[in-house]
C-alpha cells in the first residue's frame, strides 16, 4: 500500500465508526466512492490501492448500523460493483495482487453480516490473472467437495464456494465447475450460475441455457437468471430469442418507465410500439401503469388508450395534462379527463380535495386552448353525474362547479 498517501476516507471508517442510522453510513460510502474513482482518473495503482483499503475497512465500520432497510446493503453492494472493476484491471504485480487478495479473504472471513458479499462473486476478477485464479481454485476446491460430499446433517456453509467456482472460470477450468457442482443434491442458483456461465463459455450456449432452465428453484432469483441468459444469447445475435424469452424479466426496473428505457436500449431494432404492445400483453390488469412509458416515447395515442384500459394514478395524468397543455393541449385534455374518470370510480393513494381541482383546472385549461370549453365542461358534468363510488366525493368537490 502506499502509506504516504491520506486518504479522507481511511479516518472515517474504523470499526464501530456508525451508529444505528444508516443514512450517515450511506453517505460516506458515496463519498468514498467518489474519493476513489477520482484518485483512480490520476493514478490507477493508487485508485486500486485505495479501494482495497476501503473494502478492508467498510465491514468493521458498519457493524452496528441498521440494515434493516436495505439501503445500506445496497450502496456497498454499489460500491462493490464500482470498485471491483478498478482492483481488477490495475497494472499490478503479482506480489501485489496476491496481497490484496490475501487481505480481501481475511475480510471476508470476518465479515459476519455478511456486508460484502457482493464480493463473493467478484473473485475471478479480482485475480486478474488466469494462473493467479487457478492457484486459488485449487486452494479452496477441497475444501467446497468436502463440504458437498457431506452428508445432509453433517455440512457447514463455506463462504468460500463462490470464489472457487469463480476462480476455476477465470482460470478456464470450465469443467471442473461442471463437476463440482455436481456434487450437490440441491439447487440454488448462487452456484448453479456459475455452471450456466462455464457452458458458455465452453461455446456450449444452447446447454447453458437449459442448465439453467433446470437448476431454477421457485425461491431461486429468477431475474438473474433470465440477464444471464439474455447476455449469452445477445453475445451470439440471437437479439430475438433472447427478447422473445428473457427480455422483459431480465429488465424488469423499479418502476414501469425504468423497464421500458432499459428494453429500448438493449433493443434498438424493435419499435417502442412493439415493446409497448408486448409489455401490455405480458402484464394483463396492469396497461394504464404503462402510460407513463408510452408518453415518454411521444406515442400520445397509444398513452391515452393503455390509460383507459386499466386503472392508472389519477396524479400521473394530472401531471401529464399539466405538461403538455400548451405543447399538446389535445392529449393533455384527455389525460385530465381520463385522471377525473378514475377519480370519479374511487382510484388514486390518499386523494385530496386539491388533486380533483388540480386534475379538473388542467383539463379545462387545455379545453380553453382548444376552444372545447363547453363540450368538455358538459362531459366532465355528465361524468361526475354518474359517480357512484363512496360517499361521492368528487361530486361534492365540483358540485358548485358544474352545477350539479
Amino acid at each position: 500500500m502506499t502509506l504516504d498517501y491520506k486518504w479522507e476516507f481511511k479516518p472515517r471508517f474504523r470499526r464501530n465508526a456508525f451508529g444505528w442510522k444508516s443514512q450517515p453510513a450511506i453517505q460516506r460510502v458515496k463519498e468514498a466512492v467518489a474519493e476513489i474513482k477520482k484518485v483512480t482518473r490520476q493514478d490507477f495503482m493508487l485508485g486500486a490501492e485505495g479501494a482495497v483499503l476501503f473494502l478492508a475497512r467498510v465491514s468493521p465500520a458498519l457493524e452496528q448500523v441498521d440494515g434493516s432497510s436495505g439501503a445500506i446493503g445496497n450502496a456497498v453492494r454499489h460500491a462493490v460493483e464500482t470498485l471491483v472493476p478498478i482492483i481488477g484491471a490495475a497494472p499490478a504485480t503479482r506480489v501485489t495482487r496476491e496481497a490484496w487478495l490475501e487481505r480481501l479473504w481475511e475480510v471476508t472471513e470476518e465479515d459476519g453480516r455478511p456486508w460484502l458479499e457482493a464480493l463473493d462473486e467478484h473473485w475471478g476478477e479480482l485475480c486478474a490473472k488466469p494462473e493467479i485464479a487457478s492457484l486459488w481454485a485449487d486452494r479452496l476446491k477441497g475444501r467446497v467437495e468436502e463440504d458437498w460430499r457431506a452428508p445432509v446433517e453433517a455440512r457447514c456453509y463455506f463462504r468460500g464456494a463462490s470464489h472457487c467456482l469463480g476462480s476455476l472460470l477465470r482460470a478456464g477450468r470450465n469443467q471442473e465447475i461442471l463437476d463440482l457442482l455436481a456434487l450437490k443434491t440441491y439447487s440454488f442458483w448462487w452456484y448453479d450460475g456459475w455452471g450456466v456461465k462455464a457452458l458458455a463459455a465452453m461455446g456450449q450456449a444452447d446447454e447453458a441455457i437449459a442448465y439453467a432452465e433446470t437448476h431454477l428453484g421457485i425461491n431461486d432469483d429468477h431475474a438473474e437468471a433470465a440477464k444471464l441468459c439474455e447476455e449469452i444469447l445477445l453475445d451470439l445475435g440471437r437479439n430475438a430469442e433472447a427478447y422473445r424469452s428473457y427480455g422483459y424479466e431480465a429488465n424488469r426496473g423499479t418502476t414501469y418507465l425504468a423497464t421500458f428505457r432499459a428494453i429500448q436500449k438493449k433493443y434498438p431494432e424493435l419499435t417502442p410500439e412493439a415493446i409497448l404492445n408486448d409489455l401490455a400483453v405480458r402484464t394483463p390488469g396492469e396497461e394504464g401503469k404503462w402510460f407513463a412509458a408510452a408518453k415518454d416515447a411521444g406515442l400520445f395515442r397509444e398513452a391515452i388508450a393503455l390509460a383507459n384500459r386499466t386503472p392508472c394514478d389519477p396524479r400521473t395524468l394530472t401531471r401529464a395534462a399539466r405538461d403538455f397543455v400548451f405543447k399538446q393541449p389535445s392529449f393533455a385534455l384527455h389525460c385530465g379527463f381520463t385522471a377525473l374518470k378514475w377519480l370519479v370510480e374511487g382510484y388514486g393513494y390518499d386523494v385530496t380535495t386539491a388533486d380533483v381541482w388540480e386534475a379538473f383546472r388542467r383539463t379545462m385549461e387545455a379545453a380553453g386552448n382548444l376552444g372545447e370549453v363547453e363540450n368538455t365542461q358538459k362531459e366532465i358534468r355528465d361524468l361526475v353525474a354518474g359517480e357512484t363510488f363512496g360517499d361521492h366525493f368528487v361530486t361534492g368537490v365540483l358540485r358548485r362547479e358544474l352545477g350539479l
